[in-house]
């Protein structure tokens, strides 16, 4: 079992910047490729960004450039960098975890998530 925390979010004006931070308790969270998604109200949940478990990054494309994701094992801390944010980056962000090497971009594939965190960005 992997506990999953998420914190950082809030409001911020459109070309700020948020950092986003989500730490995994429990199992070694080495162990997971982590991920990154978000959910803007009526719309589904979708990818935002993930790191292999050798740290390997993938990003979806409306936030290549902009996003950035890290990971730090010694803390059990995944990080989500996010510059020259857009209100259309409104949503709740969610962690998860994946027990995997191989690394997935859809919701599903994921057995862990943390409840959650606001970013809302204004225009």
């Amino acid at each position: 079992q992997v506990q999953l925390v998420e914190s950082g979010g809030g409001l911020v004006q459109a070309g700020g910047s948020l950092r986003l931070s989500c730490a995994a308790s429990g199992r070694t969270s080495s162990r997971y490729a982590m991920g990154w998604f978000r959910q803007a109200p009526g719309k589904d949940r979708e990818f935002v960004a993930v790191i292999s478990r050798t740290g390997n990054t993938y990003y979806d494309d409306s936030v290549k450039g902009r996003f950035t994701i890290s990971r730090d094992d010694a803390q059990s801390t995944v990080y989500l960098q996010m510059n020259s944010l857009k209100p259309e980056d409104t949503a709740v962000y969610y962690c998860a975890a994946r027990a995997s090497l191989v690394v997935r971009t859809t919701a599903t594939d994921y057995d862990y998530w943390g409840q959650g965190t606001q970013v809302t960005v204004s225009s």
